[in-house]
């Protein structure tokens, strides 16, 4: 039977890692962040060692043999480096080897059983010079207090960058391995950490790579982030956390909205006039995330971060002048309703550019119901409507010569749009110059995932 003198001990609710992943493709010089998630505990107070191989494939076995069998021990295969964080940068000395994880799940007061990775690919050679490795100089540090540094990106879904129409006629000009998502995502991942941004508005974002590569990347460095999923891809806002806390958010679906919530009945009521343009309005799954953020440090200072991808189609100006107005009553409603007089900072792929109507209603506040985009849907449906709205907003970049660059297209289709009243722009961090823009033909490339341009902007409350 049992001796009933021996003492167990129980642990109850130890912390243990429920999930933990390194990435599939590693590259000299760009951040490791392995995906982890955990029960009881939390990654800043776990521990983490990593290795590296003494020899390329030592821990391999022998073909044939069994690995229990193989004489190179792994132990004895495996080099410590002085790393001891969440995150780890291969440099080119490590090219060609493997690299191992150790780590022991914390919660702050004790510690979990502890777990070994092993990572499946070798460290590869990166790509040499990114189109952002220039930009990262204007970026080295977080800003101070006063400063919020803004990030909006069209980062290009997997669900679009791998169809057999992207490579062979949108991107044809770009190398296939450079259209996959394991290569992209390290570029992404090394990109956004190394503008040390306050808040990131990311578009064409996958869920998986939401979950599996951004949400680690970034809370590795300090950012916290929310989803909204469109169809098949969404929007992402990331804000970073010693600086904001999240206070509530507010998204919405244009078409939903449109149809069901009573602030739009106005404006539905004008397109009802038009039956094929309402109903083409109301096929889009376009979307709009907003985020109430608050100052950690100053707790009457809040933000309105809105995020949103506009319809796509060429022909398509009058429905992204239906969206941008049902947006900004959106936004009113939020920033002067429910949390009265607070700032906003609206950001996103707008695929329009300056010469067009969408632009033009944002920063004049009208649209008059003559101007050509309403005819965009062709003349025998035009549908003619005036549209006002109250806010002050200008492009904090400015109007770029372009931020999205393709082989049959470019111009500037992103912005980050500000409250004049509330804030000011403090700086502008330069984009890729057009040498390093072209250097592989257009957009996305090897040395850039993406076929649009991050813009990146300090601004101050006023």
């Amino acid at each position: 039977g049992i001796d009933p003198f021996t003492k167990y001990k129980v642990e109850r609710n130890p912390p243990a890692f429920t999930e933990l992943q390194l990435p599939r493709y590693i590259m000299a010089g760009f951040p490791v962040c392995p995906k982890l998630s955990l029960e009881f505990g939390d990654p800043a107070s776990s521990l983490f060692r990593w290795y590296k191989e003494a020899k390329p494939g030592a821990a391999e076995p022998e073909v044939g043999v069994p690995s229990s069998l193989s004489p190179s021990s792994p132990s004895s295969s495996w080099t410590e480096t002085d790393v001891e964080e969440r995150v780890y940068t291969p440099s080119n000395a490590d090219i060609g080897l493997r690299l191992k994880l150790h780590c022991t799940p914390g919660d702050g007061q004790r510690f979990g059983h502890s777990r070994e990775l092993e990572s499946v690919c070798v460290v590869e050679a990166g790509p040499g010079t990114c189109t952002f490795d220039h930009r990262h100089l204007y970026t080295k540090k977080v800003t101070e207090d006063a400063l919020i540094r803004t990030v909006s990106y069209n980062i290009l879904a997997d669900t679009y960058a791998q169809t057999e129409f992207s490579r062979t006629v949108l991107y044809p000009y770009c190398a296939p391995y450079a259209l996959e998502l394991d290569y992209r995502q390290n570029l992404i991942q090394k990109e956004l950490t190394g503008y040390n941004a306050d808040v990131i508005c990311l578009q064409e974002v996958d869920r998986a790579v939401f979950s599996d590569s951004l949400v680690p990347a970034l809370e590795a460095f300090g950012l916290e982030g929310v989803f909204r999923i469109k169809q098949h891809e969404g929007l992402a806002t990331f804000y970073r956390k010693s600086k904001f806390s999240l206070l509530s958010q507010h998204d919405i679906s244009f078409y939903e909205a449109l149809e069901s919530d009573p602030l739009h009945k106005e404006l539905l009521e004008k397109l009802v006039l038009y039956p094929s343009a309402q109903e083409k309005v109301l096929q889009r799954s376009s979307v709009l995330q907003v985020s109430v953020l608050q100052s950690t440090k100053d707790s009457s200072k809040r933000i309105c971060v809105a995020n949103t991808h506009l319809y796509w189609h060429p022909k398509g100006g009058y429905i992204r002048l239906i969206q941008m107005a049902v947006a900004l009553a959106h936004i009113r409603h939020v920033s002067c309703d429910l949390y009265p007089g607070i700032p906003v900072i609206f950001c996103g792929d707008f695929n329009s550019t300056p010469s067009t109507g969408m632009y033009h209603f944002v920063i004049n506040g009208s649209i008059p119901e003559d101007h050509e985009d309403w005819a965009s849907n062709g003349e025998e449906e035009r549908c003619n409507m005036s549209l006002t709205h109250f806010f002050k907003l200008k492009s904090a970049c400015g109007e770029p010569a372009y931020t999205n660059y393709v082989g049959g297209f470019h111009g500037c289709l992103d912005y980050i749009f500000i409250d004049l009243n509330a804030l000011e722009v403090e700086q502008v961090i330069p984009l890729p110059s057009h040498e390093e823009v072209t250097t592989h033909q257009a957009l996305p490339s090897v040395s850039h995932p993406s076929d649009h341009i991050a813009l990146v902007c300090d601004l101050k409350w006023k």
